[in-house]
């Protein structure tokens, strides 16, 4: 379970976050959309612990996180849109570089874990710079969840990507929120939108809830930004 309650962000005088609030169950996926510079990624970066509110509380499993990085470390997988990947090392190397645990548990995810579920295995020995748009995307996946963590955080999981990458990443997160999972994502794509249970617009600092139980198109969100 992740609790998010009145959070609160200001950027130099701009108040970018009003009381953010919302909760989300085990098995859900929350989608966030909003306008470019609305303050998605900023919100990511709160519920992955990068920066911190200045005032709310985010809870995972009823144990508060806000000040608190271990708990963040623990419980949380953040996927940024820009990937923190080492052009000139390989994709075993960075992964090496990233991974949250030992060489023998790293081994083991490469051979039967997430790893594994999402083919980095297939591409160890090719350097980050050469590797496509969807090969880089799952290799900063798998590094993000390496330290097993419930809650996945993604922003923009798609962009720039290729149709076969997308619907790879799609059918990732399907996975991952079946087993129990949480996946929270900002998005601008329909087909991203769609994957979520739940579908939150943010605008003017606050999260507006969206009903989506006839569907999610874009004729009924592109007036709400």
């Amino acid at each position: 379970m992740l609790e998010v309650s009145g959070i609160y962000k200001k950027f130099k005088k701009r108040q970018i976050l009003k009381g953010v609030s919302f909760t989300a169950e085990p098995g859900s996926c929350v989608g966030i959309a909003g306008g470019n510079g609305c303050g998605k990624t900023t919100l990511l970066s709160i519920l992955a612990g990068v920066s911190r509110p200045e005032q709310g509380s985010i809870r995972f499993d009823g144990q508060e996180a806000v000040g608190k990085r271990s708990v963040f470390e623990k419980k949380a997988a953040y996927v940024p849109q820009e990937n923190p990947l080492i052009p000139e090392l390989t994709a075993r190397d960075n992964f090496s570089l990233w991974y949250k645990g030992d060489k023998k548990r790293m081994e083991k995810d490469l051979e039967e874990g997430v790893a594994k579920a999402l083919g980095v295995s297939e591409f160890l020995g090719i350097p980050a710079g050469k590797l496509s748009g969807g090969q880089k995307k799952r290799l900063s996946i798998a590094s993000a969840l390496s330290n097993q963590a419930s809650v996945l955080i993604m922003d923009e999981p798609g962009a720039a990507l290729d149709l076969r990458a997308k619907e790879e990443i799609l059918r990732y997160i399907r996975t991952f929120v079946k087993r129990g999972g949480i996946v929270i994502l900002t998005s601008h794509e329909m087909q991203e939108l769609r994957v979520c249970s739940q579908l939150y617009i943010l605008k003017e600092g606050v999260l507006i809830p969206e009903n989506i139980e006839m569907g999610v198109e874009p004729e009924n969100l592109i007036g709400k930004f």
